[in-house]
């Protein structure tokens, strides 16, 4: 009898011994968040705060009159693509970043950020320890994943090195096959582009190698993804739309940085629009198992009075599974 108590037990350790460790959950759950409920967010990136007396690199009238309308949008969350400081290891432009969106937090949205190579200017620990000092509720995570009811966001890092067996991209490729059944759409952060035009393709080598790595991830992915999946980049200092492959990506770099001309968009570009400067910021709602995005351009930036107009749209519709495909009633 003990011989067999012992066997058994020494199978059932092997087996546990044996069995691989299932992949890390969502990093950070907001429960203020249902499942079916509506969503409003905002998402844009590349604003250089700093001293409102700098104006080269960034304009500060522009980039604070844009913050400032985010807050009136009254988003539950916020989403941004990176370069928020000018300098990251700068307390004072984090300061002035703190100043400058000071109605975010009266009016607590949620902040859902990615680090860009901005962030770290100047020194990688400093300007790491004022980015999580300036994004508590982060826990210190250079990438992580956030589930909002019926949307996950996956935030990730430019700054970590990213090769196919690295470490960010095996995390990102656990992430997405452990999707929560409620999610119905997929946002996914990342500073450097995973789509761009001819321009940025030909002058400045982009998507850049590790951008193109976590792209092969995500679309090894997509057959067993349930969710519709959007993907927010930022770095280039426009506005950009592409579709490949069923996913929507967006460049949004419009927050206040020095604007780049687009001169060549070519012909994947869904934006086509050759009016410049683009400062903008996009509205995002999910309402009823579809997710509506509204491009809002800033009208004239030397105008007196600034106001923004639409420029741009589009509309993703969640389809469960069971239901792709299928030809009957």
């Amino acid at each position: 009898m003990r011989t067999r108590l012992f066997l058994s037990l020494l199978l059932l350790t092997t087996t546990a011994l044996a069995a691989p460790a299932p992949p890390p959950a969502t990093t950070l759950a907001f429960p203020q968040f249902k499942p079916g409920e509506s969503l409003h967010m905002v998402a844009y990136g590349d604003m250089r705060f700093t001293a409102p007396t700098r104006t080269d690199g960034t304009n500060p009238r522009v980039r604070k009159w844009l913050a400032e309308q985010v807050g009136r949008q009254n988003p539950a969350a916020i989403l941004l693509t990176g370069d928020m400081p000018y300098f990251g290891s700068r307390a004072a432009d984090w300061r002035q970043y703190a100043l400058e969106t000071a109605s975010w937090n009266k009016k607590h949205a949620l902040v859902l950020p990615a680090i860009g190579n901005h962030e770290l200017y100047g020194s990688v620990e400093r300007g790491l320890a004022n980015y999580f000092h300036a994004y508590p509720q982060l826990r210190d995570h250079r990438y992580y994943s956030a589930l909002l009811g019926s949307v996950e966001v996956i935030s990730l890092d430019c700054t970590t090195s990213t090769d196919k067996t690295g470490e960010q991209a095996a995390w990102f490729g656990e992430q997405l096959d452990r999707i929560p059944p409620q999610v119905e759409f997929l946002v996914i952060l990342d500073h450097y582009p995973w789509m761009a035009d001819w321009q940025s393709q030909l002058f400045a080598h982009l998507p850049d190698k590790p951008a193109l790595v976590l792209r092969e991830v995500l679309e090894a992915h997509l057959p067993k993804l349930q969710a519709k999946v959007l993907v927010f980049n930022g770095h280039i200092h426009n506005y950009e739309r592409f579709q490949r492959n069923g996913v929507t990506y967006v460049v949004t770099g419009g927050g206040g940085a020095q604007p780049y001309p687009v001169l060549i968009r070519g012909g994947e570009d869904q934006y086509l629009d050759k009016g410049f400067p683009v400062y903008h910021y996009l509205t995002i709602d999910v309402v009823n198992h579809q997710l509506h995005a509204v491009m809002w351009k800033v009208k004239d930036p030397e105008a007196p009075t600034l106001d923004v107009e639409a420029k741009d749209q589009f509309t993703l519709t969640y389809t469960p599974r069971r239901e792709q495909g299928s030809s009957g009633p």
